[in-house]
């Protein structure tokens, strides 16, 4: 239905505004994705030498149809969508659809060139390298999208957030099916508001991707960072409170009810910003007990409210799980297709059981130490013998060396403790992550509010 509302919208706007080539363009992309062929050909003609920009050669009916329509045909069930027509639709669209000052036609920054001018309806603007102006509603704030995996990203949902008045987008390292969060992240673009007009600067940032000359990305990186270390802080709590209602069966009260001493340390610790983010993630999780809201993907049992675990476009809002690849010696914590650590973890060879388990305790200093067999640090898998746990052997990380459970160094242990609620699942098979490397750029660390250690017990986990 999208799609369609999306066409009908179209072709109302060419029939007012016939001479508008880029409209023209954007509705033969429309038609091509739903195999209207001849629909989408009358349309590329129309648009003339936008398609040429865009497609980066001349349509093949523009010079000779009775010879080339059959070899187009054939050539159709090959295509792929230009990533950079994803873009240019999306601000377009909101060019076209956002407040009344907005003017009725746009240029993509693919087809400017530096210092070139272009008509914005209410005079002229000079435009800079990589840069373009577009007209969108008033906000404050920041608001912050990642290209989905494979794909560049749709901005609708950043450009016209009303809360923020600076957005980034971003693409993260792919791996196969996975998408790094640890990676090798591209800044895109960037826009804010410029002089409390309503009116956007957007800035392109990486020239493979916009086939311009990118202008710098100032505080962008920075900014982007800060806000990947809040966005971790939403995932684990949100994976917390999600895994309480679970087990619970009602959500919790306060973020006291989730920190708490063993063994209902379902957290670890908690920090200032989480503490301020639980009363809006809470009434998201109600919300959505209440049918006011839509639950996120994956199991209904554990899928989060939509936004709750992610503020940002292109995020997945899946509660976190482990991955422990017993063919490459690798855990990774993962949301959705989003790789969020990877780490090396020494194994069993064939003693440690395949299947899908849950962290069902977490301990500190089992059997009273911090440098013992166990390490500093335990996780019991599915109230079994099998653990997640530290050693006092690091050599063994990587090989297979355990009687079964999983061994991690002693950092990645306490990021992992602190990263994960009780209640997480955990997988392990072979093949299950890709061979990446496991050095994550920042450490994930909660403040400890409670006694976690265990010392009635004697653990002896294989």
């Amino acid at each position: 239905m999208e799609g369609s509302t999306d066409i009908d919208y179209l072709k109302t706007y060419v029939s007012k505004h016939p001479d508008n080539r880029m409209a023209w363009y954007l509705l033969g992309k429309a038609y091509e994705e739903r195999g209207k062929e001849a629909k989408a050909n009358y349309c590329f003609l129309q648009s003339g030498d936008v398609f040429e920009a865009f497609e980066r050669k001349r349509h093949p009916l523009a010079d000779e149809p009775e010879v080339l329509i059959g070899e187009w045909n054939r050539r159709r069930k090959r295509r792929t969508a230009l990533r950079r027509a994803m873009l240019v639709a999306a601000l377009l669209l909101l060019g076209l659809t956002g407040s009344p000052a907005a003017p009725e036609e746009r240029i993509g920054p693919a087809e400017l060139r530096p210092g070139e001018t272009v008509e914005e309806g209410q005079g002229r603007q000079r435009l800079t390298e990589g840069e373009e102006a577009w007209s969108m509603g008033t906000a404050a704030g920041l608001a912050v999208a990642f290209a989905p995996r494979g794909s560049e990203p749709a901005l609708t949902a950043l450009l016209g957030a009303r809360d923020a008045d600076y957005g980034i987008a971003a693409k993260m390292e792919e791996a196969g099916v996975w998408r790094r969060w640890d990676g090798d992240t591209r800044i895109l673009l960037t826009v804010r508001r410029e002089n409390g007009d309503g009116r956007w600067l957007v800035r392109t940032h990486d020239a493979a991707w916009c086939r311009c000359m990118p202008a710098e990305t100032g505080d962008a990186p920075r900014l982007l960072r800060e806000w990947s270390g809040l966005q971790e802080q939403r995932w684990t709590l949100a994976s917390a409170i999600a895994h309480y209602e679970r087990l619970r069966g009602r959500l919790p009260r306060g973020l006291s009810e989730l920190v708490r001493p063993y063994p209902d340390n379902m957290l670890s610790g908690d920090t200032p910003e989480m503490r301020a983010m639980f009363p809006e993630l809470l009434r998201s999780f109600a919300k959505a007990d209440n049918g006011t809201a839509d639950s996120g993907g994956g199991d209904s049992s554990l899928g989060l409210p939509d936004g709750t675990a992610s503020a940002a476009s292109g995020l997945p809002d899946e509660p976190l799980r482990i991955l422990v690849d017993t063919s490459r010696h690798r855990l990774a914590v993962v949301t959705g297709d989003v790789i969020v650590r990877v780490y090396p973890v020494g194994l069993g060879g064939e003693r440690t059981p395949e299947g899908t388990f849950a962290i069902t305790e977490k301990v500190k200093n089992p059997n009273g130490r911090d440098d013992g067999p166990f390490g500093s640090r335990g996780m019991t898998l599915s109230d079994t013998p099998y653990a997640i746990h530290g050693t006092d052997e690091p050599e063994t990380v990587g090989g297979d060396n355990s009687l079964g459970c999983v061994r991690m160094l002693r950092k990645d242990l306490e990021e992992l403790y602190d990263l994960v609620p009780i209640g997480t699942e955990v997988v392990i098979k072979k093949g299950i992550i890709p061979a990446a490397p496991a050095v994550p750029r920042e450490r994930f660390a909660l403040e400890p509010q409670e006694d976690e250690t265990n010392p009635g017990k004697v653990y002896d986990w294989l």
